[in-house]
Order: structure tokens, then sequence, then C-alpha cells
């Protein structure tokens, strides 16, 4: 019998962004596949989450593919992205707090790709005069992911309704990101 590689990893991405800690037997169990099954195709733990690294990293491409963010405003391209992130958001919180994949000479390349993307949308909306140029880029990335975490595992524990995920994290983001309003007195002077 053929293992569907991309059911299994689903299953355990499922999983393992509602129980981070679940075990290879969990894993296998939620996958309905047995233990040697799951084992023949992810030799341990750290395979396993490679492999769903992989595929987090796919999912963030495709998100910045469909979201656009060369397209209009920096501002509606940043709505655009979190909207696409939104489904792949459990995942991307999970990976977020495997620090072995941010650690040392292992690091997937895929991930530096994917926040020099975002970092771009950053910049253009500071080039534009839409954002603040007082916070960096690269800051602004690592805020972004930090908030895309924090709202999914928000809604997984219940405290967020999954209808308000993209509007959450874009108010708060942006608020933080918009170049504030010169006030009346300095535009005269």
């Amino acid at each position: 019998m053929a293992v569907d590689r991309d059911h299994v990893l689903r299953s355990a991405a499922a999983l393992l962004t509602r129980k981070s800690t679940a075990t290879m037997d969990e894993v296998a169990r939620a996958a309905g596949i047995s233990r040697a099954t799951l084992h023949r195709q992810f030799a341990g733990r750290d395979a396993l989450v490679r492999a769903l690294e992989a595929l987090g990293i796919a999912e963030c491409e495709a998100a910045l593919a469909a979201a656009r963010t060369d397209e209009g405003s920096a501002t509606d391209a940043v709505r655009r992205l979190v909207a696409a992130i939104e489904p792949h958001a459990p995942l991307l919180a999970f990976l977020y707090t495997e620090n072995q994949l941010f650690e040392g000479e292992e690091q997937n390349e895929g991930w530096a790709a994917i926040d020099e993307r975002i970092a771009a949308l950053f910049r253009r909306g500071q080039s534009s005069g839409e954002f603040r140029i007082d916070l960096t880029p690269a800051w602004l990335t690592e805020a972004l992911y930090g908030l895309l975490a924090s709202a999914a595992w928000a809604v997984a524990e219940g405290r967020v309704a999954p209808k308000d995920f993209t509007h959450m994290i874009v108010e708060l983001l942006l608020g933080g990101v918009r170049r504030p309003e010169e006030p009346a007195s300095r535009k005269e002077s």
C-alpha cells in the first residue's frame, strides 16, 4: 500500500499545531498509519519537522505569490499577504517554535528568501511614504511573523474568532507601521 506523503505531512501538521509535544506514535495515529510506516517515511521527529518546514516554506511562497505583493499600495499588499497566509498560520506557528530550524548552518535558505520578499514589501511601503521609516524592514518582518503565530495560537485556543484573524493582525501591524500624520501646526510652518 502506497503512503500518501502529503496526507501524512498535513495530518502531522494538524496534530502538531494543536499539540507540539505529540509523539511519533500520536502522529502515526493521526495520519491513520502505523508507527513503522511513519518511520519509513521519516526517520524520526527531526526528519518530520524538516519535512514540515519544507511544506511551510512552500505554503509561504504560494501565499506571497497569491498576495501579489508588488501590486497596488503596500498597505493593501500587507492585507492580501496576511489573508493568504491565514490558512497556513497554525503550521507556521508550530515551526516558529522549533528552534532547531533557525539555528546553525542547517537553516533552510527558503526562510531567508521569504524574509527578503516580505522585507522588500515593507521597504516599498517606506519608500512610498505609507510606512514609518524608523522601524527596519527586518524588524517589521519579524513582527509580522510574531503576530501570525500569536493569532494562530489565540484562534486555536478559542480566545479569538477565526473570522477576526486577518483584521486583528493587519490593524495592529499597520497601526504601528503607518507613518503618523504630521500635526497641522508643523504642516503650516
